[in-house]
This record gives structure tokens, C-alpha cells and sequence, in this order.
């Protein structure tokens, strides 16, 4: 499975609008696509951020799905926003969440050496998926890598907020014992965003 993020920055006060348009035009763009299995949109509304995810069943369909969309794309959000980042990546290990209108999400970038990928990936499996699966309101994750540029993300999804935030000393303590198992990682940044709507994708 790929996923393609989309990175949004705007006017706090143009969040709402962009919101409205990517609920109204995405999903149908998007469906029309071969390959396509779902998609998440998220929010810093005070900030004034965007992270749209899309699932797709290949890298290829993920990357003819961009040729096709990326112009239609810019001119439907052109009005409402002041940067887009658009990144293709690998999902290499995930819980998919459901369905849902409302959550928390938290997201953590990092950067590795790639001859680490694999024993990253290994490790990500065998204890922290097993980990977080236990904090309360828990209900997805995802390790995405982009194995040549050593650069990858883990996302978190609660069923609300409160699970979220009550979860941050636990996720820091899961994240403190990755980062010293492992040297030749470093983290980027760390993001706590509203669910706004994910479409569960189909297998």
C-alpha cells in the first residue's frame, strides 16, 4: 500500500472554506482514479494546516493518479491556500482506522539512514504497534517511509481528542525507546491535528 500526503498551509480564516471544497470535490476526484482505497483529512485550524492522505493499492496508481489530478487539484485550492507540499510514500506497516468524522491524529516525521528501512520497519511491528494498540482510544497507526531519501512518518489516530492528549507521556516514552534503540534516526517534528473526516480504505 502507498499514500500520498498532501501538506497544506493557509489563512486560519480560509481553513473552513478549503475544508468545505476538498469535502465536496476530493472524494469524487479521487474515486474516479484506478487504484484509489481511501483517504483522511486532518486539521490545525488555529495554525491554519492541512494533511490530506490518500490510500492507493500500488506505487504506480498512486503516481498516474498524480499526473492526472495534480493541475486540477491546484486550480480547485489555488483560491484558499498558501502552500501545498504534495510526498508519495510507502506504507510499510499499519492498523487502519475506521471510518470517522471526528479524533484525534498525531504525526511524527523523522529522518534515517536508508540501510536502516527494514530493521526500523522490524521494530515498528514488533514493539511499538504492539504498544500503542494498548493506549485508551486508540484505533489506528501507520509507519509510511520513503526508503531512498530516508525519510519517514508515523501517525497515530484516537477516537477523540481527550484519548489523545491523555495519551502523550505513553507515546513519548515509545518514541524515547525507538530513538535510542536505533541511532541514525533523527526526528523532524511532532503534530497533534483534528480528524476531520478518514474514509476507511478497502483492502
Amino acid at each position: 500500500m502507498h499514500i500520498r500526503t498532501m501538506y497544506i498551509t493557509a489563512d486560519p480564516a480560509m481553513v473552513g472554506p478549503a475544508l468545505d471544497i476538498i469535502a465536496k470535490e476530493g472524494p469524487g476526484m479521487l474515486a474516479e482514479q484506478d487504484g484509489y482505497r481511501g483517504m483522511g483529512v486532518m486539521t490545525d485550524r488555529a495554525v491554519g494546516k492541512i494533511l490530506v492522505g490518500s490510500w492507493w493499492e500500488s506505487e504506480e496508481a498512486m503516481h498516474a493518479s498524480e499526473a492526472r489530478l495534480h493541475d486540477r487539484r491546484a486550480q480547485m485550492l489555488a483560491p484558499f491556500v498558501s502552500t501545498i507540499t504534495i510526498a508519495g510514500m510507502e506504507n510499510v506497516a499499519y492498523i487502519r482506522p475506521p471510518s470517522m468524522t471526528s479524533g484525534g491524529f498525531r504525526l511524527q516525521r523523522f529522518m534515517f539512514q536508508p540501510t536502516l528501512a527494514d530493521m526500523i520497519t522490524q521494530m515498528f511491528r514488533d514493539t511499538a504497534m504492539v504498544r500503542l494498540q494498548e493506549l485508551p482510544g486508540f484505533v489506528g497507526t501507520s509507519l509510511l517511509m520513503d526508503r531512498e531519501r530516508g525519510l519517514g512518518s508515523v501517525s497515530v489516530v484516537f477516537r477523540d481528542q481527550a484519548s489523545m492528549e491523555a495519551s502523550r507521556s505513553t507515546q513519548a516514552s515509545i518514541r524515547h525507546e525507538a530513538f535510542t534503540r536505533i541511532t541514525g534516526m533523527q526526528l523532524i517534528c511532532l503534530e497533534e491535528l483534528e480528524v476531520v473526516d478518514i474514509e476507511a480504505p478497502t483492502p
